[in-house]
């Protein structure tokens, strides 16, 4: 039984059997790996991609997280916030353009009280009541996240960046804690979100070793949603300097977790189309099936910046969307229009 048997039989492998795998020159083991992954995805998705609308409606943030672009430390960068009416128009082109998702995705902005975003939730829900909400805000209590779930909200998106502890202190201030943030995910499993976490790839400091900690805590929670990207570097933080992520290992890792698990949303993000101009593409051959267009008007993208946009992605959202379609098409693929809600493997019978 060679590595992607074992994975796909057991849904684990060793810290040593993960670092072979990430890092094999074995053409056959590799090409192993992508079809394997892409077989799987095709037998729980078909060749239907889902696509979900993504609103940057705020890039003020009081963290200071040493690698985003939005850290509050970030003296360089023009803050705003959306106007609810803009929030909606961006839902509305949306709906129009056939988006049965909407993400709302923020920095850590504490003008967003729960009364605040409970009357934004509700306001597009009433609007848009066969649309689902995915949250994106980051560390809140269970409260926040229990008045949020009841006021609409469907998904909650919390990255947890790394699964190493050390790792997790050299990314972050010392008052940071990783604990803290695996408690949240687990608190909104508790409530009954679709919920979504993820790591970064290539980071700083990151080993091999970390990734496969990585892999470890995700079958441990088992999410609804993985968002998974690469590095890249902002010239406004303290990792301006760092090389940024590879995507061959980003695509490996996309790979790794589509055999993991079977029927999670696994989106192909942004960054990859950062790193190539078909990289969002890639990312679906290598098992992905979610894209996530952005929804936000042009003049407020350039100041979402997490990480310096390198190119791939620039453009209208009529212009993505095309690029997107086309390329999806060349390979037999087709953007849905689908809530595309997590569907829970099918328990097996003993």
């Amino acid at each position: 039984m060679d590595l992607i048997d074992k994975l796909q039989t057991e849904g684990i492998l060793t810290e040593d059997e993960f670092c072979r795998l990430l890092w094999t020159e074995d053409a056959a083991l590799r090409a192993k790996l992508f079809m394997t992954a892409q077989q799987i995805a095709l037998a729980s998705f078909g060749k239907q991609i889902y696509i979900r609308g993504l609103i940057e409606f705020t890039n003020y943030c009081w963290r200071d997280c040493f690698y985003c672009g939005l850290r509050c430390a970030n003296k360089k960068l023009e803050r705003y916030r959306m106007p609810n009416e803009v929030i909606l128009d961006c839902c509305k082109t949306g709906y129009n353009m056939g988006f049965r998702t909407f993400v709302l995705q923020g920095g850590e902005d504490r003008y967003y009280t729960d009364e605040v975003m409970c009357g934004i939730i509700r306001a597009i829900k009433h609007l848009y009541p066969d649309c689902a909400i995915t949250l994106s805000l980051g560390e809140r209590s269970l409260r926040s996240y229990k008045e949020l779930f009841a006021a609409g909200a469907d998904r909650y998106l919390l990255r947890h960046e790394t699964a190493d502890s050390l790792h997790y202190s050299r990314l972050h201030p010392p008052s940071y804690s990783l604990a803290v943030r695996k408690d949240c995910l687990y608190d909104l499993q508790s409530i009954g979100y679709q919920v979504g976490s993820g790591f970064m790839v290539g980071s700083p400091y990151q080993l091999t070793e970390y990734l496969s900690k990585d892999f470890e805590f995700l079958r441990k929670l088992h999410p609804a949603m993985i968002g998974i990207g690469p590095f890249i570097p902002n010239k406004d933080t303290p990792f301006r300097h760092q090389k940024a992520g590879s995507l061959e290992l980003t695509l490996r890792c996309i790979a790794i977790l589509r055999i993991m698990f079977p029927h999670a949303n696994i989106p192909s993000t942004t960054a990859l189309g950062t790193l190539h101009p078909e990289g969002r593409l890639h990312g679906i051959l290598a098992g992905a099936n979610v894209l996530m267009p952005n929804l936000s008007p042009i003049e407020v993208q350039q100041h979402y910046t997490l990480y310096d946009r390198i190119g791939g992605v620039d453009g209208s959202l009529a212009e993505n969307m095309e690029l997107l379609g086309n390329q999806l098409a060349a390979h037999g693929y087709a953007m849905v229009v689908d809530r595309g809600d997590y569907v829970p493997e099918p328990k097996k019978e003993l």
